[in-house]
């Protein structure tokens, strides 16, 4: 049987639970310990699919297809275990499942109510699919004391007396604010906190407390007394450059040591080689490039969180530093806008959806194309990237996509159909937003001798998709004519998943998102040649 760790947070949001709960995976993975990470949303939407980036942050898409939280996207940076549909449950979700149940008559005409009907749901999800698991990790979205996280403190609760007290531990993720008026930490919301959590019927057993400062031992010996747990399982979680040097400064706090200690569990040391190799090049880059990354919501870089990192682990390949230079599309649409992009290494323009910011876009591609800056276009990037291209050198001067209105020359249109696994998926127009793009992990033929294919060394790869719009091949000869190549293919030839351009030192577009695959100590190939090309061209200047 697996044991069970549930992470909560207080006080105030974004604490940093889902950094807390992958940071603790991989110490623990790294003492040899099989892991496996969920996520219990407390929001009404059924997934975060149809959510404004500027609400939640990006949306992070499995193999599988499911459209969950971006901490699911931490949770495979820092342990390389891919995350599943089974691993991200919204109340959405937990109340759909139980209504659907209700009216199948599944529960024989019981009256249906939160206690027992949803926790059992909830409990229903930690428990399923854990076979050949050593520790299960749920991080509890929200704050201890909102009404929406009710439900899911209960089923935790009521799991934690089920499996027995052994084989579930509660960490509560705090704050430790500064007053600087007063010079000194505080401890009283801690204690709040904790006494919320109380209130619910559940004591936790270790306490990681956020902080900007050091925190004297004095302090932790007061919350230990009020909080009635023992100075060592008072966790200083004291603010780093990284994220990735999150789990050495766990272990060196020893929260991996109680953690075992509570469960009666004992291990080897873990092996932190790779978390200290990246924090190396971390601290000791051997120089510095300035990535642009022309978007519709760079006003909220979380809306980018995984394209940010994986930029970053391209980085790390090339040991350098990647600073980003957050650029709004719509600024470029100015007369002047185009200064913005001075003084600039590599261009990125990320996906998204909706009109609102294209023409910024658009002017960003031709800028990078014309001026042979590193350019990295990835799902409505390269569908921009296309349709620059068809107006300005293929001479088709109403070139657009049917997503933004009628165009004489629709270069990007609407997927009706496409094939995933051994079916045809159909969807039309009218159909329902939420869930019903093609998501997920789909194959793609490379073409030998092309520069993707040198970047892969593979002639068939895997990448995880979130469009409707595809490139329309019907203007494909019109488009290899003005120097486009199409170098990766659907699995069935119709639909275009890369392209490059001929005569530019880095011009890449993808219709898939390769930012999903990233990892610190696996870095995207994609990533790895976009930041070289962006070092040279550096050098050069």
């Amino acid at each position: 049987m697996p044991r069970y760790i549930f992470i909560t947070g207080g006080v105030v949001s974004s604490l940093g639970k889902g950094l807390a709960s992958a940071s603790l995976a991989a110490v623990l993975q790294a003492r040899g310990f099989k892991v496996r990470l969920r996520k219990l949303d407390p929001y009404l939407n059924v997934d975060p699919g149809t959510m404004s980036p500027y609400q939640h942050g990006e949306v992070y898409v499995t193999d599988d297809g499911a459209e969950t939280d971006l901490d699911l996207g931490h949770y495979e940076r820092f342990t390389g275990v891919a995350a599943r549909k089974a691993d991200n449950i919204t109340t959405g979700r937990i109340y759909l499942n139980v209504i659907q149940k209700e009216r199948r008559g599944d529960y024989l005409g019981a009256t249906v109510q939160v206690i027992p009907h949803i926790t059992n749901e909830i409990k229903d999800f930690i428990a399923s699919n854990n076979d050949d698991t050593d520790f299960v990790l749920c991080e509890v979205g929200g704050t201890v004391g909102d009404i929406e996280s009710l439900p899911f403190l209960e089923a935790i609760r009521q799991f934690g007396n089920e499996v027995g007290h052994k084989n579930a531990l509660y960490i509560h993720v705090t704050l430790m604010p500064w007053l600087k008026a007063a010079g000194e930490l505080k401890t009283k919301p801690t204690q709040h906190s904790v006494k919320e959590l109380l209130s619910v019927g559940i004591q936790p057993s270790i306490l990681l407390v956020r902080a900007e400062h050091n925190i004297p031992d004095d302090e932790r010996r007061k919350i230990s007394l009020f909080c009635n747990i023992r100075k060592e399982c008072v966790i200083p979680a004291i603010d780093v450059p990284s994220i990735y040097q999150v789990p050495i400064s766990y272990h060196n706090q020893g929260l991996d040591e109680q953690v075992l200690k509570y469960f009666s569990m004992v291990s080897p040391p873990p092996d932190l080689k790779r978390w200290h190799e990246i924090a190396e090049r971390i601290e000791k880059p051997e120089g510095e490039v300035v990535i642009g990354v022309v978007g519709k919501y760079t006003a909220l870089p979380d809306s980018y969180k995984s394209l940010s990192e994986a930029l970053t682990h391209g980085g790390f390949a090339n040991n350098v530093r990647v600073k980003f230079h957050w650029l709004n599309a719509e600024e470029l649409e100015k007369e002047d806008g185009l200064h913005l992009l001075e003084n600039i290494d590599g261009i990125l323009v990320p996906g998204g959806f909706g009109e609102r910011g294209t023409e910024g876009k658009i002017k960003a591609v031709q800028f990078a194309r014309e001026k042979k800056i590193p350019f990295f276009g990835i799902c409505l990037g390269m569908q921009m990237a296309v349709i620059e291209i068809a107006r300005n050198k293929a001479g088709l001067k109403n070139a657009g996509s049917s997503e933004f209105g009628k165009y004489d020359n629709p270069i990007v249109g609407l997927m009706t159909e496409w094939i995933k696994g051994d079916e045809l998926e159909c969807r039309d127009e009218r159909g329902n937003l939420g869930g019903t793009m093609r998501l997920g992990a789909y194959h793609t033929n490379l073409v030998a001798g092309t520069k993707v294919h040198k970047i892969y060394n593979a002639n068939v790869i895997s990448e995880r998709h979130r469009h409707r719009y595809e490139v329309n091949t019907a203007y494909r000869k019109q488009l290899e004519d003005s120097g486009v190549i199409f170098c990766g293919m659907s699995l069935d030839g119709r639909l275009p998943e890369i392209i490059e351009l001929k005569d530019h030192p880095w011009f890449i577009g993808v219709q898939f998102h390769p930012e999903l695959k990233s990892k610190p100590f696996d870095p995207h190939p994609l990533f790895i040649s976009f930041i070289k090309a962006a070092v040279e061209k550096e050098r050069l200047v």
